[in-house]
């Protein structure tokens, strides 16, 4: 049915412990910030609002949140690259390690290992979340060669179902392209575009098994991110009574930012430690098939833009206790 183990899964949760309390402290750093931010921003609101009638107050109270929203997710976007580096790439370096039963060293910890590791494979955070960016247009391009060859099949209301496949595929590669990324940290590659386009002709050519493995995982992971919501609902409600002028959108949105942030910290991870596990299986001893490549190729102009990078990638050695950001280059 799938090609992972789920017991094997929480084994490596829970041996990345430390990994996962830094993912929690992040992500719920980042809903505790919209939460004070926009609560701040209703606070604002109904004080101006008080100058004018009930109904400019009840305006002014939900202006004054959303605005406070939407300060709160512009300073986020800026951090997104950061993000990725520290804690999604460096996660999946310590959990790499780990199923290829390599001990992590010693005298470091699994956090400051992650950060040696991305640093050496990747350097600069720019240059991942480039070609992580990358990466996803190429997922995209050949989720849509598969769709092409289902549409060419002659079965009675494959319209209607080709719709409902193609919005599950979205939801479905969004776990891959890490998987992807996790490629060039296993391999050792001084090349991470070169790593990337093998990565994904060895997708390609395995796509149907790993869509079925992320398939399932998709569908666990957004199963218990709705179950985590519900339990959400009830202090996020008690959350919006303590905010002035009780912003009544409130609760479903601060419901959904502690779900996803339990999402982010730990239920994400334990889909990408399955998939990791899988596509390790499924490509076990595979060579990149030329004719894939040629397919992709031809069907992406992000993947024809990885080789580019690839062939100008110059990669500077760097000890790897190092900093972030300053190592590495792209010709």
């Amino acid at each position: 049915m799938w090609d992972f183990s789920i017991a094997r899964g929480i084994g490596l949760m829970a041996r990345t412990a430390p990994f996962l309390l830094f993912r929690a402290v992040v992500y719920f750093a980042i809903a505790a910030a919209y939460v004070v931010v926009t609560g701040a921003g209703s606070g604002i609101g109904y004080g101006i609002g008080g100058f004018g009638d009930e109904d400019f107050q009840f305006s002014s109270t939900f202006w004054g949140g959303g605005i406070g929203f939407a300060l709160t997710a512009g300073v986020l976007y800026f951090l997104r690259e950061y993000i990725l580096y520290t804690v999604k790439a460096g996660h999946i370096a310590v959990m790499v390690e780990l199923i290829d039963g390599r001990a992590l060293p010693d005298d470091m910890g699994q956090i400051a290992y992650a950060r040696s590791v991305v640093t050496e494979r990747f350097g600069q955070t720019s240059v991942l979340f480039g070609l992580d960016q990358l990466i996803k247009g190429v997922i995209g391009a050949v989720t849509g060669l598969l769709e092409g060859l289902f549409s060419i099949l002659p079965i009675p209301g494959l319209d209607r179902l080709m719709s409902v496949l193609r919005a599950y595929l979205k939801l479905a590669v969004g776990l891959v392209d890490e998987v992807i990324l996790a490629h060039a940290i296993r391999t050792r590659s001084d090349n991470p575009y070169a790593s990337a386009r093998e990565a994904l002709v060895l997708y390609g050519q395995n796509a149907k098994p790993m869509l079925i493995n992320a398939a399932w995982l998709t569908l666990i992971v957004y199963g218990l991110s709705f179950l985590v919501f519900l339990v959400m609902l009830a202090p996020a409600a008690a959350i919006v009574y303590l905010i002035p002028g009780a912003w009544s959108a409130g609760g479903v949105v601060f419901a959904l930012l502690f779900a996803w942030a339990v999402k982010a910290a730990v239920i994400e991870p334990f889909a990408i430690a399955c998939l990791l596990q899988a596509f390790f299986k499924i490509t076990d001893g595979q060579q990149p098939n030329p004719a894939w490549e040629d397919r992709i190729d031809g069907a992406s102009t992000k993947f024809q833009e990885i080789g580019r990078r690839a062939a100008k990638w110059v990669s500077v050695k760097t000890p790897p206790k190092t900093g972030f950001g300053t190592e590495g280059a792209q010709a």
